[in-house]
């Protein structure tokens, strides 16, 4: 590794003083040479996925132009699923990839879509009396279904408002978004142990000891993955509206991702926590998801150029991380990334999941871009070429929920935790980096 862990945990030390300090210019290191070759190499191949086999899968196909919202349940073969439900991850998700691949230039007809599901979203997920979002509705979203509030769901909402905010330009969409992180702040901010607390009853009251909550954990419990997106999340909402508590927050998750939840004498992160971050390792928890991990760097990255904070602080932290999961979790044979395993330990489950390859492919054009080490590199490269060949379905569309050790893939098309958002997203951001890399060298 280039980094040891105890190495990593130094610089970590040092990045909390820094982020209580004003904003400061956040600069990328200098762009390597050979992004421009690997630009012309691999933006048609981008393009491809992107156009020919994810929004052709979803565009037009997937709004619901009877009751509103997106259709979220295809079979494998794309076949739409009757008796479908609509759940607050997956429909703002659609909503931010629609508007963000209107504000990437693909076409106003992404608006519309975007503008479509945005609506579904106000009018019928929207808790008119306590405020923030229902969990799930079902297919007309005249019935609640599940209506208590989880922040998982809730970032994604953030994460979808602050977009739409920032493709439409239209104030009410950022006066959603600020009506919802305001809400937030003042139901689930944690102000003695920082980060947010998660799971509320319907009116932001504490569920009953012990109740699990919507993510399948007892309702007390942080997790990672939920501040990872309240993180992500709270990137967008900063762009869009420049609020300074919200930058604030952004900081205040930005040491949470790279800090609190990085077990130091592994170098990985893990899940679980108690109220006051105490990690929760026991059993299975004790466990690293390489998805995870690897989708942080890439966050953590967007996160600090946002927030103001110069990457070079965590640079170290971001090799650490990638080089354990490429460590225990790459397929050095066939490319791709397994999903997760036990602590120092090659990865027992040997299937791959769409999106842990998704944010593999981000995560590795941003080490390349920001540090030119050839590995990073190679393992975009390779990762590319194992979505191209086994996890992409070219005939059906979309990409395979699962690739099996044979190769072969498996799985809906589409469900509930299964939308256009990290391939689609995935497809876009190397799309962007590239082009930026292009547009740098050429000044």
């Amino acid at each position: 590794m280039h980094s040891t862990p105890l190495r990593g945990f130094t610089v970590l030390c040092l990045i909390f003083p820094f982020l209580v300090t004003s904003p400061v210019s956040s600069a990328r290191l200098p762009t390597p040479p050979a992004m421009n070759t690997l630009a012309k190499t691999y933006r048609p191949r981008l393009e491809k996925n992107l156009k020919e086999n994810i929004i052709a899968f979803w565009y037009p196909k997937s709004l619901d132009k009877t009751n509103g919202g997106y259709y979220t349940s295809f079979g494998p073969q794309g076949e739409l699923k009757e008796g479908g439900t609509k759940m607050i991850v997956t429909q703002a998700r659609m909503v931010w990839l629609f508007a963000r691949l209107a504000r990437a230039g693909y076409g106003e007809q992404y608006l519309d879509a975007a503008g479509h599901g945005y609506r579904f979203l106000m009018d019928k997920m929207w808790d008119e009396k306590h405020g923030g979002f229902y969990w799930e509705v079902d297919a007309t979203g005249d019935t609640v279904l599940m209506p208590k509030k989880h922040l998982y769901g809730q970032s994604f909402a953030l994460y979808a408002l602050s977009e739409y905010a920032l493709a439409s330009k239209k104030p009410e969409a950022l006066e959603s978004a600020t009506r919802l992180f305001r809400l937030l702040e003042e139901k689930a901010h944690d102000k003695r142990y920082g980060g947010y607390i998660e799971a509320f009853n319907a009116d932001w009251t504490a569920p009953p000891p012990g109740e699990k909550s919507y993510m399948g954990v007892p309702s007390d419990v942080k997790l990672m993955n939920t501040h990872l997106h309240l993180m992500e999340a709270m990137t967008t909402f900063v762009r869009a509206s420049d609020l300074p508590l919200a930058r604030e927050r952004l900081r205040e998750l930005i040491t949470i991702e790279s800090n609190t939840v990085v077990r130091k004498e592994i170098g990985a992160c893990t899940d679980k926590y108690a109220r006051d971050w105490t990690p929760l390792l026991e059993g299975s928890y004790a466990t690293v998801s390489y998805g995870h991990d690897l989708e942080n760097i890439w966050l953590l990255i967007g996160a600090s150029d946002a927030a103001g904070v110069p990457n070079a602080l965590l640079t170290d932290l971001y090799r650490t991380l990638f080089d354990y999961s490429l460590k225990h979790g790459y397929d050095r044979s066939k490319g791709g990334f397994y999903d997760a395993g036990a602590f120092n330990k090659r990865a027992g489950d040997r299937n791959k999941t769409w999106w842990v390859q998704a944010e593999a492919l981000v995560s590795a054009l941003y080490m390349y871009r920001l540090t030119g080490e050839a590995k990073y590199r190679e393992v975009f490269e390779r990762t590319l070429d194992f979505i191209d060949r086994y996890q992409t379905d070219w005939k059906h569309g979309e990409w395979h929920a699962t690739v099996m050790p044979d190769g072969k893939g498996t799985g809906d098309k589409a469900h509930i935790w299964k939308a256009g958002y990290h391939n689609g997203r995935a497809m876009i951001e190397c799309l962007v980096l590239l082009n930026e890399s292009t547009r740098e060298q050429q000044q």
